[in-house]
């Protein structure tokens, strides 16, 4: 749940402020990467690397594979803010606390989010290692940011999710894709709290559903990203096939190396979107 009104407003502007002497806030646009996908870093002309503990009211990341820094620099001649590292509902934050960073980019000006998570393929035409275009979302977490006093000039009570991930977006890493030739599937993520991984049961209830792919993300930075009216891209990288007749155990370090695998086509797939932005 949301603070009440002062406090959710003084954490967002301590943390904006802070971020402000350090980085500035000429970044347009905000990125986020997940499990195992944070080499897209590497990319970046970075002006300045913060780790968490450095901004004020920030979590701190307890993934291993997170490595929990903010780097503010250029890709590919465009002002980023790049968060190395995420946060959770299951690491035990709160759906306010694993958003406050969001909020944070939306008061230092930022106007787009890109943001990349790990998932599991259950879609049959799915396949390890490939990478998919969010169309839409389920939120499956039993918990959401906007709960809570809701401050009007961040956005509205009841903000309209018809097309919450970006049309244009979607259709220029369609067409960067297709340039080079990268496989990419599109289809709809399923939010879940986690940790574990999902029974066979589940597997098949979600599917049922509508998902194409379930993971323990994403879904509520877009929530208060469409909250605060910023534009949203999210690609998946598929890194186990669950299929319930023939499903296998699967280990962090499985998901971690078809994350890596799948990297290098994600890493040019955000940087391509990412200069269609400048």
């Amino acid at each position: 749940m949301t603070p009440d009104i002062d406090t959710a407003r003084a954490q967002v502007q301590e943390a904006a402020d802070a971020l402000r002497q350090r980085v500035g806030d000429s970044a347009r646009v905000g990125i986020i990467l997940g499990t195992g996908l944070g080499k897209l870093a590497e990319e970046i002309d970075a002006r300045e690397t913060l780790s968490y503990d450095e901004i004020p009211h920030f979590p701190l990341s307890t993934v291993e594979s997170h490595d929990g820094r903010l780097i503010a620099g250029t890709l590919r001649g465009v002002e980023v803010l790049a968060m190395q590292g995420r946060f959770h509902l299951y690491e035990g934050y709160s759906a306010w606390q694993i958003t406050l960073p969001v909020r944070v980019m939306a008061a230092l000006g930022v106007e787009a989010l890109l943001i990349s998570n790990a998932a599991g393929g259950m879609n049959p035409l799915y396949r390890r290692g490939d990478l998919m275009l969010t169309t839409d979302h389920i939120n499956l977490q039993g918990a959401n940011p906007l709960t809570g006093p809701n401050i009007d000039e961040w956005g509205p009570r009841f903000p309209d999710m018809s097309a919450p991930y970006d049309r244009e977006l979607r259709d220029t890493a369609e067409a960067a894709a297709l340039e080079r030739g990268i496989r990419l599937q599109q289809g709809v993520y399923v939010a879940v709290v986690g940790p574990n991984l999902e029974t066979r049961a589940e597997y098949r209830f979600l599917r049922g559903i509508g998902a194409d792919v379930v993971g323990m993300s994403t879904v509520p930075e877009v929530i208060v990203a469409r909250h605060q009216g910023l534009r949203c891209l999210a690609i998946s990288v598929v890194t186990d096939e669950c299929f319930p007749d023939a499903l296998e155990p699967v280990s962090i370090e499985d998901v971690l190396a078809a994350a890596a695998e799948a990297e290098p086509k994600l890493t040019t797939l955000m940087g391509d979107v990412v200069a269609s932005l400048a």
